[in-house]
């Protein structure tokens, strides 16, 4: 079973301040630290178990710049057995379209049976890149998947839905599938396995090496585009009540009618 596995590089903003750039297009990358996307470590952990009770490959993909070999050597140190790294000025500005333009275009000239890749990414959250990829390269796909059996190039996958159901299909393979968080427990990756895999090729690709043109890459190829950022509004705050049960309970009431949280 040959697995090719997408995966993304992002800045971590959960606990941070965030500013944007002087363009006001991005916000500010200064100071912010960068690991692999979640949900992209969930389907790097799901290829490799895959391969170690099946056989095979495991294959990991990336667009960015050289920063984005961290994340491809964490990959490596999980058990993935080559990297390539998709950069380019040309692909600077590529949205979940163009992206997914690039990624198959390397993908295409690979052996694969499966392609994973995370649900989404954190940054942007747009989750389309692994559908886009499977639409480009004409083969199926199954989206927000918890559960992957492999069997007889057929795969039985579970997919989580709202409301706390789940679906059950059984798709052909080669297919893409795009993972959900949860579905294994991601190994950890020690210093020593990083360093282990320290020298192991990571081969870049550029847009010649891609049989791509500038017109449908990067921001040229992308049908959406950020004109501008900016950060929400402040409020006014939270409002203290303070008094007896009571009293709070009137006021609470008081503040609700006057606001047009109750129509009666």
């Amino acid at each position: 079973m040959n697995i090719i596995v997408c995966v993304k590089r992002v800045p971590e903003t959960t606990e941070v301040d965030l500013t944007i750039d002087r363009s006001g297009k991005e916000i500010s990358k200064n100071g912010l630290v960068f690991d692999l996307n979640e949900w992209d470590s969930y389907a790097i952990e799901e290829a490799v178990s895959i391969k170690e009770r099946q056989g095979g490959t495991v294959t990991v993909i990336t667009l960015g710049s050289e920063d984005s070999n961290e994340s491809l050597r964490k990959c490596l140190a999980m058990g993935a057995d080559e990297a390539f790294r998709l950069t380019d000025p040309a692909f600077e500005g590529s949205d979940g379209l163009a992206t997914a333009k690039t990624l198959a275009a390397a993908i295409k000239n690979l052996p694969y049976d499966l392609i994973l890749t995370g649900a989404q990414a954190e940054d942007d959250g747009f989750g389309q890149v692994g559908v886009s990829v499977a639409e480009i390269l004409g083969i199926p796909h199954a989206s927000l998947v918890n559960r992957i059996e492999t069997k007889d190039k057929k795969a039985r996958v579970h997919r989580e839905l709202e409301g706390g159901l789940e679906e059950i299909v059984e798709i052909d393979l080669p297919a893409v599938l795009t993972v959900q968080s949860g579905i294994n427990e991601p190994r950890y990756v020690s210093i020593m396995g990083i360093r282990k895999v320290a020298k192991k090729e990571i081969k870049p690709l550029g847009i010649s090496d891609l049989s791509l043109t500038a017109d449908n890459v990067g921001l040229q190829g992308s049908d959406t585009r950020v004109d501008q950022l900016s950060l929400p509004s402040a409020g006014k705050g939270a409002e203290w009540l303070e008094g007896k049960p009571e009293e709070i309970a009137r006021k609470l009431l008081a503040i609700l009618k006057e606001r047009g949280g109750l129509t009666q």
